[in-house]
């Protein structure tokens, strides 16, 4: 274990509050090519480690709090100790990464991989939070073991293919044994198939997505072990259900009073269940005739413009209440939590006589058709939905924009005469 280096000036909390704040921080040298420095500021300093790179260039990064006012806990707040091993332990891990290692010595396993990628994503925006469940579930108990220098395609198809042999999972208490939805006899085989291999897609792109990172950071030699796996082909086919006007009416009339406006609010904004239980008061601006939905599944902020019917719901919604409160509750006040949503809508279509039964993300496809189908363009409707560009839209929703070539067969096409009678002889 490397030696703790004693400086009078920086090592006590009392010594440095005889320092003066300064631009430069007080450096001291505890390693070859290696400083600790304490840059002092108005009402307490911080830790700064300053690293050689060769040809007298040296990085400066932050590495901590000094504990000047708050007693150290060792990870975010610094004694002088802890902010020199803190130091060692990052000079080895950047060493390593720019000699094309892994930051921590040892095998560099799949497990490894896939936690970097979830830190990267952010575990608490919707795509961390998808990825760290589907990693945990779906990729690890496989393949996290193995060490990613030496994984192979045999491997990776393997679990692919297993992967997609997997019936869906249902909801299980934790610490129970993992319980799958029941195969019924009215379920089409070819689109239960086409899920299941679309499902396991998803798994794959993952998995790619953070090994192809470790690779281009030069922790694994070669992505020729996944490059060469292949998504299923034809599983991720659009196949989107829409309602039409008249069952959109239905659904509202059947709804609960205190669902009802959660519908109202979806069918007039596109947006999703979450995105529309986390709106306030605030978030509606009647001058622009927008509401504002702050964090979305991709985590960016953006504004939905609404009709004028949109426009008076949302009015009368937000009519006489503070801007911190939620504009959309339950008939108790409560927030809708997550999955509040399902048994009121099941409900809802059964007295709305919907069939087969639409669940609450079919209302964001409702929106989103007959606003295209109106004429709207494709880049409209994206960014309404939140879309960074029109691949979504066009892949879910393009057969339904108006367009030249529908135009054009509709006009020259033959016409034989047909009139809607089936006893009819076409002449």
């Amino acid at each position: 274990m490397a030696r703790t280096v004693r400086d009078a000036k920086l090592e006590s909390r009392t010594a440095r509050t005889a320092l003066k704040p300064a631009a430069k921080p007080y450096y001291r040298a505890i390693d070859q090519g290696l400083h600790i420095g304490y840059r002092k500021g108005k009402t307490g300093g911080a830790w700064v480690m300053r690293r050689y790179i060769g040809d007298e260039e040296y990085t400066v990064e932050k590495i901590g709090t000094a504990d000047d006012t708050l007693d150290a806990d060792g990870a975010t707040i610094l004694n002088f100790a802890q902010a020199q091993a803190l130091a060692r332990k990052l000079f080895t891990e950047r060493g390593r990464y720019e000699s094309g290692l892994p930051a921590q010595s040892g095998p560099y396993t799949v497990t490894d991989c896939l936690d970097e990628y979830v830190v990267y994503l952010g575990e608490k925006a919707k795509t961390g939070i998808d990825a760290r469940w589907r990693a945990d579930a779906l990729i690890i108990p496989a393949l996290g073991k193995f060490e990613c220098a030496k994984l192979t395609t045999k491997q990776v198809e393997d679990w692919l293919a297993a992967l997609a042999k997997q019936r869906a999972r249902v909801r299980t208490k934790k610490n129970e044994k993992q319980r799958f939805r029941p195969i019924s006899g009215d379920d089409d085989p070819d689109e239960a198939s086409r899920r299941r291999h679309a499902s396991a897609n998803r798994v794959l792109t993952i998995l790619k997505a953070a090994l192809n990172r470790a690779w281009r950071s030069k922790k694994i030699p070669t992505d020729s072990a996944w490059r060469a796996v292949k998504p299923y082909q034809g599983a991720d086919a659009a196949r989107v259900r829409y309602l039409t006007v008249a069952e959109a009416k239905r659904l509202i009339d059947g709804a609960d009073p205190e669902f009802r406006v959660l519908v109202q609010a979806a069918l007039m904004t596109g947006a999703r269940f979450g995105e529309l239980a986390a709106l306030e008061v605030g978030d509606f601006n009647p001058d622009s005739g927008t509401v504002h939905i702050r964090k979305s599944k991709s985590g960016k902020a953006r504004h939905v413009v609404l009709t004028e019917e949109g426009q008076k719901f949302f009015a009368a919604k937000c009519s006489g209440r503070g801007n911190r409160v939620r504009i959309l509750v339950k008939a108790d006040g409560n927030r809708w939590g997550n999955n509040h949503q399902s048994r009121p809508m099941a409900a809802a279509c059964q007295a709305g006589k919907i069939e087969p039964p639409a669940n609450f993300h079919c209302l964001r496809h409702t929106y989103a058709s007959w606003t295209i189908m109106n004429g709207a363009p494709l880049l409209v409707v994206a960014k309404n939905l939140g879309h960074a560009d029109t691949r979504m839209v066009e892949k879910h929703y393009g057969h339904l924009s108006p367009s030249f070539v529908a135009d054009a067969i509709r006009a020259a096409a033959p016409q034989f005469g047909y009139n809607g009678d089936e006893n009819e002889a076409v002449p």
